[in-house]
């Protein structure tokens, strides 16, 4: 009985088989065809459904240290500064001046909120200065003490508050569903606070050719790159565009130590200006003229550009540095500006300044000749932190080359000690003609940034 169930089963499957295979066959390939037009176009109905923006970044990140891009989002400093340099209040309502300038009192608005919906108040105000005391004086008051004046304090107030687990205070967003992995984000999810924008989700990869690969697989709707040569790949894609910017918050500089007596010499450093060409520099970003950036309110548009003059260069190395000192500089860098550094030092090499690349960073206490890095350019021209004869890394400052000048010390007190803006301005001209013909640093370029994102 079962062996005869089982024939008259097989025989009429077959026979199935056998009438419609070639029906089968076909719709075999229509649903494979089907499935991969989907997934090609996923990333746009997954968008186009959930009014969701999904960007790449690289970087490793945690919790406590989210990037400013996120940060930026979902939180708010006491005031904002514009570009103009005007102060504006934010979080804060008000503010004066007490004590002869040494103390701040600040008043913050009503009903204040962290994005988790608990009641914010001075005391919940972290931020930390050195030589400067944070004392609340009641939920809606707080004092900044400081040990000396500074007019321009108010500006160092709009970095974002900002507290764990990435709770903000008046932001346009608010974190939502953060993804971590071995302590580092993976994913986190903003929220809008307002009906007119759409949740933002980014994504986090360890380098950019991870980066690259999640935007080609449609993990990611929008990534920024620094390789032109990778950027210009998606220009052949349809669906994204590709828009080119300048960086100005970094400047690729290459330091003097002027603790070296070769570097010291006001003659060698201008050929060392000399030896580099700027022509080709300009295709990796736009040429900078000091330390301030172009877009800075006091930016001083009369100095002078760049000159590539390998002649002149070689000619003032000769007469200025004996061949038994042209072997002895260490030119350090990081793994990162490979590429950048080693042309740069060819060029050191070509007008007689040999050198040899080595790679090291600050925190690791080498010394150095010339070290090369993108530096953090401050919103705020104010560089006192970086160039003052007193703000040594033995001090525990920024000028890492040990750079002493006397006028440039006067001119950046002067930025400082007021808060007038036409008073900050004309300091902060002359600190850059100045620092121009007495230069602690080569300010190379603002590095091209490409942002790819799909149509």
């Amino acid at each position: 009985m079962n062996n005869k169930f089982f024939r008259y089963y097989y025989w009429l499957v077959l026979e199935f088989f056998k009438k419609h295979s070639r029906l089968m066959v076909v719709s075999f390939f229509i649903s494979f065809i089907a499935i991969i037009g989907f997934l090609s176009v996923s990333p746009f109905i997954r968008t186009a459904l959930t009014q969701e923006e999904t960007i790449g970044l690289v970087g490793n990140y945690s919790v406590n240290n989210p990037p400013e891009e996120i940060v930026n989002k979902i939180s708010n400093g006491l005031v904002t500064v514009t570009e103009k340099g005007e102060i504006i209040p934010v979080i804060a309502n008000s503010w004066e001046v007490k004590d002869d300038g040494r103390t701040y009192r600040f008043h913050l608005k009503d009903n204040l909120l962290w994005s988790n919906g608990k009641k914010f108040t001075a005391y919940d105000i972290s931020y930390q200065f050195k030589d400067v005391e944070v004392i609340p004086i009641d939920d809606k008051t707080v004092d900044f003490s400081l040990k000396k004046p500074l007019p321009i304090f108010p500006t160092y107030l709009n970095r974002p508050l900002i507290k764990y687990p990435m709770l903000g205070v008046a932001g346009f967003y608010k974190a939502g569903k953060i993804r971590t992995q071995f302590d580092y984000l993976k994913e986190v999810t903003l929220l809008p606070n307002t009906k007119n924008l759409e949740t933002v989700r980014y994504k986090f990869y360890t380098n950019e050719s991870q980066l690259v690969d999640a935007y080609k697989k449609g993990e990611v709707n929008e990534i920024t790159l620094t390789k032109k040569s990778v950027a210009d790949f998606f220009l052949t894609w349809k669906n994204s565009e590709v828009v080119k910017r300048v960086d100005y918050s970094r400047l690729l500089t290459l330091f003097f130590n002027l603790g070296n007596p070769i570097l010291a010499t006001e003659n060698v450093k201008d050929a060392i200006a000399l030896a580099f060409n700027y022509q080709k520099l300009e295709e990796f970003g736009e040429l900078a003229r000091g330390p301030v950036n172009p877009q800075s309110w006091a930016y001083n548009p009369n100095l002078k550009s760049s000159i590539f003059d390998t002649v002149s260069a070689q000619k003032i190395i000769d007469n200025e540095v004996e061949a038994t000192e042209a072997g002895k500089l260490d030119f350090a860098t990081s793994y990162d500006y490979y590429d950048a550094a080693s042309e740069l030092s060819e060029d050191l090499k070509t007008i007689g300044l040999n050198n040899e690349l080595i790679f090291s960073s600050l925190e690791q206490g080498r010394t150095f000749d010339l070290f090369l890095a993108f530096w953090k350019v401050p919103m705020d021209p104010d560089q006192y932190y970086f160039w003052h004869s007193t703000q040594t890394l033995r001090a525990g400052g920024g000028n890492i080359g040990n750079y002493k000048n006397v006028r440039i010390d006067q001119l950046l007190e002067q930025g400082r000690d007021t808060i007038n803006l036409e008073e900050r301005e004309k300091a902060y001209f002359d600190f850059q003609k100045n620092i121009q013909d007495d230069p602690p640093a080569i300010f190379l370029y603002y590095p091209y940034v490409y942002t790819i994102k799909r149509k």
